[in-house]
Formats: C-alpha cells, structure tokens, sequence
C-alpha cells in the first residue's frame, strides 16, 4: 500500500509545494515501509519527472488531461483512478486553492479520513496520529486518521525539503471520463507575481504608506527580496491595491518564513492571516500597535524613512 501524492502542476512546472509533498509522502512511506509514488495529470517534461525523483518518488501515474482547464470534477476523477491504480493507502495533497477543491471530494469517493492544514509528519506510535493548525493558525489540533485510506492536505511551506533520489518508474494511464456538469468559461491568473499562498517571504503594506502612489518602494524592497507583496484590508477595500493581496481572516492566509509588516496596526482579523508565519517583521510608528506583541523584531519609526534604508540595505547585499 504506497504513499501517493497528487503533483499538481501549473503549465507543467511542479511548484514548491509538490516537492514538499514529496518530502512529506517519501518520509511517511519509509516509517511506514513502504514507497511513494505520485499521479500526475497533464503533460509535464521528462526534466521536472526527474526532480520528484530526487524527492523520493519511485513511480508516476501519467493521465493526460481531461482538458485544458482545470475543472475540479474530472480532475477528481483522474486523481481516484490513479491512487487506486496505484493500491494507495495514503494521498497526500498540496493544501493549494486546486487541493482545497479535489480533497474533499476524494475523501467521499475514497471513504477515507481527510486531515486539512496538516503541518507536521505524523505520529505512528498513537496509531496515525496529525498536527494540523486551527482557528486561522492561532491554534493546533491533534487528530488521530482511523479508516484504511488517509488524505493529507499539506500545507505549504510547513515541511523541510529533504532529497532522496531514487529511480522512476513511468505508467501511462488513459481514461474515458463523464462529462462534467459545471463548465469552466474563463481563468484570469495573476501575472509576473509570485502567488502569496507559495511566497516565502511576504513584504505586506497598510494604511501607513498613505496612498497607492507610495507602493513603489514596497514593491522595490519585494523585488530585491524575491518576495511577494501584500496588503491589509482597509488598503484593498479602498482600491489601493488588488483584492487577490489582501491577507487576513477574510483575505488569503499565509505561512512564509518570513512577513514584513509595513505601516499596518495588527488588527486581530490581520493576524489571523499571518500569525502561522515562521518569523514576523512588524513597522509602525506608533509604539503601541497591537502587531508588535505577535512580532518577533519590531522596528518602530516612519516607514518613509525606514523602506529606502531597507532598500539600500538589500541592494547591498
């Protein structure tokens, strides 16, 4: 019984989040001894198959794509035939907007325990024991996985990416599907942006940059970090920036290893979004705002004479 991951690709590239679910799948197999192994939809280069076997992966399950679109019901189908092809016991899915959609529905159709925004390898010795963080990160729980067939959700950028190369083995796997009753019109992807949600550092503004006109040097210092940018609310409710950066409780929620919080107070629906960060950089020049109880550095002073220190600093790097 194998340890499967689904490798979501996007225009057949695998992003981090695949390789941390690789990481995750083959440590997972090798205490449970047994392999890991992956089912990927659509055409992907013999290069990127490669690199999921330098993370563990013994064995591909290739099903060309139902269509050029991602439409979560033929994809569902795709990812059961695969993992059944496969005699899995265990999928474990990237926590992404795609794995948000098709976990769920695989839980149903495979009559397995499903664990959302796991964040830890899990616990054998009490039985299949999952850390997963709760209440918009401000929280664990510990639940214990007791059918026969397991879904992970892994959340990103919660596993360390670890190599361990192995040989590949390549199945070519072709179905019939149903048509789907729900028909994908039209995809609008944000472009040149690394997506928030895949960011390992997170350069995010708020009402303290004073207007749109300002975000020059936040996007700069994004820029020299390779870093994603973000916002509070109040700044995308006012148009300053687009909804798809807001972060928080009603926004994207987020787990970098690192979130600079420039002129933003730390209301707790802000936090709630951003606390799972790994390491939090909080500016504001009031001494009393609230995010600098959660932060673990914070600078306080104007942010219009901090960002162009900051941004002198990087480039010197």
């Amino acid at each position: 019984m194998s340890v499967i991951i689904y490798a979501e690709n996007s225009e057949g590239i695998f992003k981090k989040a695949v390789l941390e679910a690789a990481t995750y799948a083959y440590k997972t197999a090798s205490m449970l001894g047994t392999n890991a192994a992956a089912v990927l939809v659509g055409e992907v280069s013999s290069d990127q198959k490669n690199i999921l076997s330098e993370y563990g992966i013994s064995k591909i399950v290739q099903i060309p794509a139902p269509s050029k679109d991602f439409n979560v019901q033929s994809w569902t189908e795709c990812v059961h035939e695969g993992f059944n092809h496969l005699n899995g016991s265990i999928l474990v899915i990237p926590n992404t907007y795609t794995g948000k959609s098709l976990s769920p529905r695989l839980s149903v159709k495979l009559n397995a325990s499903l664990a959302t925004n796991v964040i830890e390898l899990p616990r054998l010795e009490s039985g299949f024991e999952i850390k997963r963080s709760v209440f918009s990160g401000k929280g664990y729980a510990y639940v214990t996985l007791q059918k026969d067939k397991k879904i992970i959700a892994l959340t990103p950028n919660s596993i360390e990416l670890e190599k361990n190369l192995t040989s590949i083995e390549e199945i070519n796997l072709n179905l019939t599907f149903s048509n789907p009753s729900t028909t994908v019109l039209e995809i609008n992807k944000a472009q040149g942006k690394i997506p928030l949600t895949e960011a390992e550092i997170v350069v995010s503004a708020g009402r303290g940059l004073k207007g749109p006109e300002n975000w020059n040097m936040v996007e700069e210092l994004a820029n020299l970090l390779g870093a994603a940018t973000a916002c509070s609310k109040p700044v995308s409710d006012m148009g300053w920036r687009p909804h798809s950066e807001h972060v928080g409780q009603t926004g994207i929620t987020i787990k970098p290893n690192l979130y600079i919080a420039i002129g933003i107070s730390g209301a707790i629906q802000h936090l709630a979004g951003v606390s799972s960060s790994k390491v939090i950089v909080a500016i504001n020049k009031d001494p009393e705002a609230p995010f600098f109880k959660a932060a673990d550095y914070g600078i306080v002073g104007d942010a219009f004479e901090i960002l162009p220190k900051l941004i002198e600093s990087a480039k010197a790097l």
